[in-house]
């Protein structure tokens, strides 16, 4: 009976071992990983670009530093992109559209804007943003781009000229964006501080921001870590810089995608980590998050953007494994 029992443990062991083993790495098993690892916190990010991503076309939509912002006729009803402005954290407010992002971190000794918008929505949602909310634009010390496209980047010129802000940007994504003409929309910003693959820190009076190198959307792409406090306790945000596969289609473009995905997971990780942010609010649900962060909370409730280290982690391994699935489909 014992002999009959040992064999029977050992087939259950034997049959456990063969069901948690990994099988061959294919696109399909990596889609699926990334389903897993999306879970519902995720799941719009992961269907945009996991089951239908936007590059089909070689990269041709939305690609380069020089993306356009629509002709000063073309410039959308103001009904469908205007955002309130709204304090979030205590050190942290939403100056953004309804559709693209742009935060205003304050220290004590000055405001860093993190991404700017489109030239149209610049002055209406960050400018006047910040003096609705009783802070001064002229205490913007620092710019930060996350990429230079045209939803991110056209408001940089007009704070870098007007209150003497230096504009942070990706070195090839300055390349880029100095080869734009003086009539671009927005203007061109002049080259300020320059980010090279090793990354650096932004540290404006109590605080700093660690800037990350993560190509892949664009060339110069950046990633950022830093601190927010939710009622005097610091949290630590991970900001993905670009998310959209609206590169050119080669396989070599998503490996360096890829590979952006697990070095800025580890940045998080090794900051700790528990909030995800993105410069779409699709992508962090930001619209949402913002306006119920006005909402009274119960007491240790936790803020709407507040999750977990493992949470956080889950992004970029979603992100990662997507980008690893369409680079297997091209072999």
């Amino acid at each position: 009976m014992r002999l009959c029992l040992v064999g029977i443990a050992a087939l259950v062991v034997t049959t456990t071992a063969i069901a948690q083993a990994p099988g061959p790495v294919t696109p399909e098993s990596l889609v699926i990983a990334a389903k897993r690892a999306a879970g519902q916190d995720y799941a719009g990010t992961f269907l945009r670009i996991c089951v239908a991503p936007n590059n089909l076309d070689g990269g041709r939509a939305g690609r380069g530093a020089a993306n356009p912002a629509p002709a000063a006729a073309a410039v959308p009803d103001r009904a469908t992109w205007y955002a309130q402005p709204y304090k979030v954290f205590d050190n942290l407010y939403f100056v953004g559209t309804r559709i693209h992002s742009s935060w205003a971190l304050t220290t004590t000794q000055g405001i860093i804007v993190i991404d700017t918008l489109y030239a149209y929505a610049s002055e209406p949602e960050i400018v006047d943003g910040l003096t609705k909310l009783g802070l001064n634009p002229r205490d913007v010390k620092y710019v930060v781009i996350s990429h230079a496209h045209g939803d991110h980047d056209q408001g940089a010129a007009v704070l870098q000229s007007r209150y003497g802000a230096k504009v942070v940007m990706g070195a090839a994504d300055w390349d880029s964006t100095l080869q734009r003409p003086a009539t671009a929309a927005g203007g061109v910003p002049k080259r300020d501080v320059v980010v090279g693959p090793e990354g650096t820190k932004i540290t404006l009076g109590d605080t700093t921001v660690n800037v990350v190198a993560t190509p892949g959307h664009t060339p110069g792409t950046l990633s950022f870590t830093f601190p927010v406090k939710d009622r005097g306790r610091t949290l630590m945000v991970a900001y993905s810089g670009g998310t959209a596969f609206n590169f050119p289609r080669q396989a070599q473009a998503f490996a360096v995608y890829r590979d952006s995905q697990k070095k800025m997971a580890e940045a998080a990780r090794a900051a700790g980590a528990t909030i995800l942010m993105s410069n779409h609010t699709e992508f962090d649900r930001a619209y949402d998050r913002v306006r119920i962060a006005q909402l009274p909370r119960a007491a240790g409730e936790r803020h709407p953007y507040e999750t977990d280290v493992a949470t956080v982690q889950r992004y970029f391994e979603m992100t990662g494994n997507c980008a690893e699935a369409q680079r297997l489909s091209m072999n």
